[in-house]
């Protein structure tokens, strides 16, 4: 009796080996070589130039892009990030405060805004460009600061220098890896008469390169809006055809058929070019002789259009990484749950930019800087630690309520609880407490002077007419 075959020893016949990943694995799911991504120094230096060039165009046409731009520009900036002073000394950190706000409304070197709107421009060309660079110089007036195109760091100067540095897309690196200088082009690309294309060499301290890395390694940015770049040309094509299909079907046209195949004109010559030629006036009937038919055209409709266009609406805003309600507008599906569900998850990123991005490659900074600035000028007179000098808490604007009553509620249950410092919940509003606690006490000041009543509630909680005398 032999055993089943099951229990024979025998040596297997080896088989192929496969990837274990399936996003590894190669075949018809993975067919072209264009979907494999490699370093992010190689491929985002090779495509960042030709990427921002569309998003500037799609940004300036598009007007779902135009709408997610500007939600990220008011989002991560608003009326501005405020700097205010951390300096243990109160009188000192009054000072401080007061020089900064007064250079920060002349610190345009091109005198057309203030700093709130130089963030403002360092966030736009953040999303679109995919990065933002600002010249720091100090000329005769002071500390002065100028963004810079994208283009004006010149990105085909990739070399290996003497010295053991290199340069990578116009940024100057030591041989330890660290940022030195950038090139920069002397004359802006939109010149007219600029005749060369000589590049100045700018030290790093005097230039800030504000990025998002995708990966580490990354020398050059890359705009915000390469992942939706082609659906948006897609649905401006969509678009495109669904509005000519639209101008095709109200055209009415006929095409007369001539069923007998005689080759007859059904009309005199001389009714040739009234009837069929100019086409036919509402009302009028005309009848046609034995042997012919009229037929109208009627273009077949794309089913679904809404649905479609809602699709790829949302997808672009996925991409973008706002909320689809601020890239199209559209409120009529949106009920307080959702939106609310959307704006938290949205307020959550764009948070971790401002802490992450904004606040350590410009605001902080500029900060350090202006105020170093206006003490080596004299206009700021400040002993003692310099690291004082420049210690700083940094307040971005405060993001909108959904529903105010609640949410103010909430606040103030959480800081009676003492689950939040009232410094915390003031910072949350975009301001400094000791700058709004020196408000509160001039009002009440001016209010006293001027002999104005406080309301009721006011009286009350600081034991007024109305208080309990046993409290």
């Amino acid at each position: 009796m032999r055993w089943p075959s099951l229990f024979r020893s025998a040596k297997p016949t080896p088989r192929a080996q496969t990837r274990a990943f399936d996003a590894a694995a190669g075949g018809r799911r993975w067919p072209s070589a264009r979907e494999y991504f490699g370093r992010h120094v190689a491929e985002t230096t090779a495509a960042a130039p030709v990427i921002r060039a569309r998003a500037r165009h799609v940004t300036a046409n598009n007007a779902y892009a135009a709408n997610g731009v500007a939600a990220w520009e008011s989002a991560l900036v608003g009326a501005g990030i405020l700097a205010a002073s951390a300096h243990p000394d109160e009188g000192v950190r009054t000072e401080i405060d007061n020089a900064i706000d007064a250079w920060s409304r002349e610190c345009d070197a091109d005198g057309l805004t203030d700093l709130a709107g130089i963030q403002s421009q360092v966030a736009r060309a953040l999303v679109v460009d995919g990065e933002a660079f600002v010249h720091m110089a100090t000329d005769a007036d002071g500390l002065r600061l100028r963004v810079i195109p994208a283009e004006m760091v010149d990105e085909s100067d990739t070399r290996e220098l003497p010295n053991g540095g290199r340069t990578v897309a116009g940024v100057e690196f030591d041989a330890y890896g660290r940022r030195v200088a950038y090139r920069v082009f002397a004359h802006r690309p939109n010149e007219i008469f600029g005749t060369t294309a000589e590049t100045v060499r700018v030290p790093a301290a005097d230039m800030l390169h504000i990025m998002r890395p995708a990966g580490a390694g990354q020398v050059r940015g890359v705009s915000w809006l390469a992942p939706v770049l082609l659906r948006l040309r897609e649905l401006d094509g969509i678009e495109d055809a669904l509005a000519v299909g639209v101008r095709v079907a109200a055209l009415h046209a006929g095409f007369l058929t001539d069923l007998n195949g005689t080759g007859a004109l059904p009309f005199g010559d001389d009714q040739i070019g009234s009837v069929m030629n100019e086409g036919l006036e509402p009302g009028t009937v005309r009848v046609l002789p034995s042997g012919f038919d009229v037929k109208f055209s009627t273009p077949a409709q794309v089913q679904q259009v809404g649905e479609l266009l809602s699709h790829e609406i949302r997808a672009i805003a996925a991409g973008l990484g706002v909320p689809a309600h601020l890239v199209d507008g559209d409120l009529r599906n949106a009920n307080y749950s959702s939106l609310r569900a959307s704006l938290v998850a949205f307020r959550q990123r764009v948070e971790a930019i401002q802490f992450q991005t904004l606040i350590p490659q410009l605001v902080r900074p500029v900060f350090e800087r202006a105020v170093t600035s206006l003490i080596l000028s004299g206009r700021l007179d400040v002993s003692g630690d310099p690291a004082d000098a420049l210690a700083a808490d940094y307040f971005p604007p405060a993001q909108p309520w959904v529903d105010p009553a609640k949410d103010i509620a909430a606040t103030r249950e959480a800081i009676d609880g003492l689950l939040m410092s009232r410094r915390q919940a003031v910072a949350a509003l975009g301001y400094s407490v000791e700058r709004l606690d020196r408000e509160i006490a001039a009002d009440r000041a001016r209010e006293a002077r001027l002999g104005l009543t406080e309301p009721a509630a006011v009286q009350t909680q600081s034991g007024g007419d109305n208080a309990d005398p046993a409290a």
